[in-house]
């Protein structure tokens, strides 16, 4: 009975039942940390590689702009919002288009279409400076030229009397209002495309199939639920640029700044959260 009893002991010491979690598991056995990307890497602009990715940023945010504008457009000319796809439909167009269009671009460019995923990225060395000045123009011309298409279907009448599907702060809100909706949304967004692609966590729970575009298209649908009412939610400058210059209205123009630096601010908070307070890399430097 005794030696059942230590065979159990020792069984349950040798197979133990828990996981490590958080830090305990983050060992350096099967993983090391990538180095960052030079600020200059001038063998790019030689590489095909290079131009091809800003390609694949151009025809997705092409696109993007096109569905969801075009979505827009749709529910403002339904004469009731129960005869069309509603708040939750405009949502659905844009978090379901970024989760297709990531999927679709991971492997070529990264799946930013948004200067400031774009922008996070860069901040925490993860592509050089001249990637992501590419990639963030060709991101704004496809946005313009998706923007313009849906122009083109709609006719000049109807699309300016639907202000053509773009960013401004709706009446009863201010622009700080405005402001801190589109940094708190960008913030979220930027901070789930850390988690979703971290190859540390990836790692670590290998055992965890996680398919990244995901989380980020629910990300996008789940920011654009909250802030529709308030700036028609903007969380990419692409977006909002494309849409203000094909409508180019001045109330479009008044706010346009909210939807830059607010979109940057979010993003350079999401980009030093996870590198300084959750995985604390300034310190182990240090130490």
């Amino acid at each position: 009975m005794e030696s059942k009893e230590e065979d159990v002991k020792v069984g349950a010491n040798k197979f133990s039942e828990r996981q490590p979690l958080g830090t305990a598991a983050q060992g350096d056995k099967d993983y090391k940390e990538p180095p960052p990307a030079p600020l200059f890497e001038p063998g790019e602009l030689k590489s095909w590689s290079f131009y091809r990715a800003g390609i694949a940023e151009f025809v997705a945010t092409f696109l993007f702009l096109y569905i969801t504008i075009l979505t827009v457009m749709g529910v403002n000319r339904s004469s009731s919002k129960c005869s069309s796809v509603g708040i939750q439909g405009i949502a659905w167009s844009f978090g379901g288009m970024i989760f297709a269009l990531v999927y679709c671009t991971a492997g070529i460019s990264g799946g930013h279409i948004n200067p400031a995923v774009t922008f996070g990225l860069f901040l925490a060395r993860k592509l050089s400076l001249t990637r992501a000045l590419f990639y963030i123009i060709m991101q704004c011309l496809g946005a313009i030229c998706g923007a313009g298409v849906v122009k083109g279907f709609e006719g000049n009448g109807r699309y300016e009397l639907f202000k053509g599907g773009a960013n401004f702060v709706n009446s009863g809100y201010t622009k700080g209002d405005g402001l801190g909706a589109e940094i708190i949304g960008t913030f979220v967004l930027v901070y789930t495309v850390f988690s979703a692609t971290d190859a540390k966590r990836n790692a670590r729970d290998s055992h965890v199939p996680i398919l990244a575009p995901l989380p980020i298209g629910f990300a996008v649908f789940l920011v654009h639920l909250a802030t529709i009412p308030i700036t028609g939610t903007g969380i990419n400058p692409a977006r909002s640029l494309g849409a203000a210059i094909i409508y180019n209205r001045d109330h479009a123009w008044d706010d346009q700044w909210i939807f830059w630096v607010g979109p940057f601010i979010g993003a350079a908070l999401a980009a030093l959260y996870p590198q300084i307070v959750i995985r604390a890399i300034p310190f182990k430097a240090r130490a």
